[in-house]
């Protein structure tokens, strides 16, 4: 239901028709082409071994910083709600997080982002990207690049899935110069792909000569065509196959009782929950999304409702990761596309605010339980440490073994930068 006082953009939601198109561009789309990244053989063989794996939770619409990991209370814009102490001694959040407060330990956080866009239609995509310069080409998501560097692994499952409410899809688009090989399967409520499972009534050896005649159809339909022309209609029938196998991954009696009473049984709980189970079956890059974070009136009661629903499972996840000897590998996102006002409006709302916000990280190549930036005593502006998105991309990819400093796309000749050239690693961040 659509909150009266919520953001009236379209943004935050896909129709049924954005959901057909996608899944026709990934076997018809050839535009788009594809890129190889310079990869030297040893650097390539090094990622493998490390293998890295990230889980990317997106908060559509604007999660609150100040309802959640910069809180200010007993100040002119602070609201109602306390700052509770973490397991890391004069680090405070808001009394909204107390599960994830006792994993503080094991997190990072940046206080002082200040993008720059905040509107949701061109913002999602600029953070998603890491806000590269403008060189006439739509560059990766970050999942379709990571997708691209690390590769679907061991596993053969598709290297780049998204877990999101309401329908699911192929979006090619993720992947921009990439190719749409590298785009985003979506899970529409974390079901499969519809029609997954082979029809009964075709037994395996019919499916099998089936996918033979395909195959020698590709050969002559690529001769004298780009490979990347073919390349996505193969990868889609071949992602198909892969998830077949692994069709327990959609069974929901295989989830322990207790698993989901620790993670919440409302949608983010559950698919937070199957984030970890497809990390754990070796998935690459897991993009869960939430959406209603665009609080444009009832901002508090609002947050009282949304924010323990993230609180429980992203504290669940962690402490899993962290039992299970994976967050040395895993790296964990959780963002928005910006932040919320200070100011309260006429609505008891706060609007959109990318000017000082807050990101929280977990994992692979982090320091643990660091804190950097600062905003000011109202929350209002940034006063240490000022960082872009682009910082942030530079410090994931770092923290994944992969130096953006030495490595770069290669757009069919034309070299490009992994993440914008003005911007660096976050230093503090790093171990």
């Amino acid at each position: 239901m659509r909150h009266p006082y919520a953001c009236n953009s379209g943004d935050h939601l896909f129709s049924r028709r954005q959901i057909l198109s996608g899944l026709s561009g990934l076997g018809l789309s050839t535009a788009m082409g594809g890129a190889a990244s310079f990869l030297s053989p040893v650097f390539a063989d090094e990622l493998k071994r490390q293998r890295k794996q990230v889980i990317f939770i997106w908060m559509d619409g604007g999660i609150s910083q100040l309802e959640s990991w910069d809180p200010k209370p007993n100040t002119i814009f602070g609201g109602p709600f306390r700052a509770i102490p973490t397991s890391v001694p004069g680090v405070h959040l808001s009394e909204l997080l107390p599960h994830t407060a006792k994993q503080m330990h094991h997190l990072a956080l940046v206080r002082s982002l200040h993008t720059q866009d905040n509107a949701h239609s061109s913002a999602v995509a600029r953070i998603e990207r890491g806000d590269p310069k403008n060189r006439g080409v739509a560059y990766p998501y970050f999942g379709s690049a990571v997708a691209k560097f690390l590769g679907p692994g061991d596993s053969k499952l598709p290297p780049y899935l998204w877990i999101k409410p309401y329908n699911g899809g192929f979006k090619y688009d993720h992947a921009g110069f990439l190719g749409p090989q590298y785009g985003a399967l979506a899970l529409g409520d974390g079901k499969p792909p519809e029609n997954l499972l082979r029809n009964p009534e075709i037994s395996a050896e019919v499916d099998a000569a089936r996918n033979e005649l395909r195959r020698k159809a590709n050969e002559r339909f690529a001769k004298n065509r780009r490979p990347d022309e073919n390349d996505a209609n193969s990868y889609a029938y071949d992602m198909a196959a892969q998830l077949m196998v692994r069709s327990d991954l959609f069974d929901a009696s295989a989830v322990k009782e207790r698993d989901a009473d620790r993670y919440g049984r409302h949608d983010l709980g559950r698919h937070l929950l199957q984030a970890r189970r497809m990390i754990e079956a070796g998935v690459t890059f897991v993009q869960v999304t939430s959406f209603h974070w665009d609080t444009h009136g009832d901002n508090f009661n609002l947050h009282n409702c949304l924010v323990p629903q993230f609180d429980m499972p992203f504290a669940a996840l962690i402490e899993d990761l962290a039992e299970r000897k994976m967050l040395d590998n895993v790296l964990v996102v959780a963002m928005s596309e910006f932040g919320r006002t200070p100011r309260i409006n006429g609505h008891v709302g706060r609007d959109h605010w990318p000017e000082a916000w807050s990101v929280a990280m977990a994992g692979c190549g982090l320091a643990k339980g660091a804190v950097v930036g600062k905003t000011n005593a109202k929350g209002t502006w940034v006063t240490e440490a000022e960082y872009d998105v682009g910082h942030l991309f530079h410090t994931w990819f770092k923290a994944l073994g992969i130096d953006t400093t030495a490595t770069e796309y290669d757009n069919k000749g034309q070299p490009l930068p992994v993440a914008n050239e003005d911007c660096h690693a976050i230093k503090e961040l790093l171990v």
